[in-house]
């Protein structure tokens, strides 16, 4: 990147203000309830936000995000359970699998009945708000206010549904507004129009959910030329060939060759490419698109951060940022997410509370998205309902890991060969050092998914010799010992989180023939 690029990027992202504000003296220091924002983009992944570092730190920063790693913490091991949109988010508001809140994949909605988060701060007198992205089916329930997207949404001019118009559209279907302007300023307009009007007395718990960076990558016309000049530097494995992979390498549709006529903004691929020159051409424009979409995140992040500042709420705000779940960035030549690879399972998660977290924390506990409810009603000083699989990691955060503290988690995919993408379901266990997936392979009944001829497969990971997850060992005598262990650990998780599958006798069968 140039002299005069680089001032031109710093100037776009550092515009907004990362300085404190300077409304500090006016900070209500009697409060004892915290607020909460929480701030969630969708596919944003930790390798593209700069306090993770990286190869795509220095090519494009996010100060506004990265101040709240430096103003607070930063987790480099916090977790998705299943690495998809609709479920995550359900398991974020909830605080339990997959199984236990009944959102297994992209077509099932939330149970507008389900407790969650949202329910039980309003009941103990939170002022309750979702704006943005919602992708949960049903009208959200347990929020005084919301203002969202339908469905996916629309980068451009999007449409948006207020709360009271859910059933004011034709034939009782929701009454959407049409706003003018980019998807991304919009909804932290949307956020900062709510912090105005809300109740100054009272704490408030708000959720700010971006559609950026998802899919097709539309970034605003102030970024549409960043990084034109700029060759960005590749994931050392984007050109994986998947030598002793499993079988469903090969039907997978996350190859960046996979991508659309859309996806590339219409740009023709060059003929007579190899595959691998092909991969190398579609990463450079898709990753350009995608960076140019987290600008506008990171810069209305500022905006937000800027008016708590302004307004003396930063030192009682609780404030989040992180990703509905991990995303490929060109690593094994994939794009979007669902498996159980460390792009995709990882997420970023930033938090920042000036009355508890010291400045510049960094912690490496494994944290997953089902912590994040009982986390918040720690803060709110509610105890986590028994319903709840996840654990408040409050403790964590200042330096006081409990004893007992997770070593592992079980992690599940439900959505077998959906179409779009082909990944088939599979399960598995990741402690600090090993990964065991286990592609079943299997419909189940799920919504959206159908039947894919695969022979069930395992596979095996040593993250301490193996980050890049190129070599399965799952075959290698050296590792029997360590596969027996880890098979029998995630039989445990799955015993102790109620998904043991005993009433589906196709996986009793395939349990019998392929588990030992």
């Amino acid at each position: 990147m140039n002299d005069t690029m680089r001032s031109g990027l710093a100037a776009c992202l550092l515009g907004i203000s990362i300085l404190p504000g300077k409304a500090q003296t006016k900070e209500n220091t009697k409060a004892k309830t915290p607020n909460i924002l929480f701030i969630m983009s969708d596919d944003h992944t930790s390798q593209a936000i700069s306090a993770y570092g990286g190869i795509l730190a220095s090519v494009l920063p996010t100060p506004n995000i990265d101040r709240l790693a430096r103003e607070g913490a930063l987790l480099t091991n916090c977790f998705v359970t299943n690495s998809i949109s609709t479920p995550s988010r359900a398991c974020i508001l909830t605080g339990q699998y997959s199984h236990k809140n009944g959102v297994y994949t992209l077509s099932d909605p939330l149970d507008p009945a389900s407790p969650t988060s949202a329910k039980y701060l309003h009941d103990q007198g939170y002022q309750t708000a979702i704006v943005g992205k919602w992708h949960l089916g049903t009208e959200p329930a347990g929020f005084d206010y919301y203002n969202i997207l339908p469905g996916q949404g629309e980068y451009l001019n999007p449409m948006l549904i207020k709360k009271g118009d859910w059933s004011k559209g034709k034939n009782g279907t929701p009454k959407q507004t049409r706003y003018p302007g980019y998807s991304t300023d919009i909804i932290a307009s949307e956020a900062l129009r709510y912090l105005e009007t809300a109740d100054k007395d009272r704490p408030f718990f708000l959720m700010c959910h971006f559609k950026a960076p998802h899919r097709p990558w539309i970034p605003a016309e102030r970024f549409k030329t960043l990084l034109e000049d700029v060759t960005v530097p590749a994931p050392p494995n984007l050109l994986d060939t998947y030598e002793g992979k499993g079988e469903y390498t090969r039907i997978l549709k996350m190859n960046l060759e996979d991508m659309n006529h859309r996806d590339l903004k219409g740009k023709p691929v060059p003929q007579g490419m190899t595959r691998d020159e092909k991969r190398q051409w579609i990463y450079q424009h898709y990753i350009k698109d995608y960076l140019r979409c987290v600008a506008a995140v990171d810069e209305n992040v500022g905006r937000l951060l800027k008016y708590l500042d302004e307004n003396g709420l930063a030192e009682n705000t609780i404030v989040v940022y992180t990703g509905d779940q991990g995303f490929f960035l060109g690593e094994h030549g994939w794009f979007d997410k669902r498996l159980m690879y460390e792009e995709a399972l990882r997420m970023p998660f930033l938090i920042r509370y000036p009355r508890e977290i010291k400045p510049g924390t960094r912690n490496d506990d494994m944290v997953l998205n089902i912590d994040f409810a009982p986390l918040f009603l720690d803060y709110a000083g509610l105890p986590a309902p028994e319903q709840m699989q996840g654990t408040s990691f409050r403790k964590n955060l200042t330096g006081k890991t409990p004893r007992h503290w997770r070593k592992s988690f079980y992690y599940r995919y439900w959505m077998n060969a959906d179409g779009a993408h082909n990944v088939p379901a599979h399960y598995g266990i990741r402690t600090d050092r090993y990964k065991l997936v286990f592609y079943y392979a299997q419909q189940l009944g799920m919504t959206g998914s159908k039947d894919e001829l695969l022979v069930p497969e395992w596979e095996l990971y040593d993250l301490r010799k193996d980050p890049l997850e190129m070599h399965n060992l799952y075959r290698d005598p050296r590792y029997r010992n360590i596969v027996k262990k880890l098979k029998k650990e995630l039989l445990q998780q799955k015993k102790q989180y109620g998904d043991e599958d005993s009433g589906r006798p196709l996986m009793q069968q395939i349990y019998e023939q392929y588990y030992w």
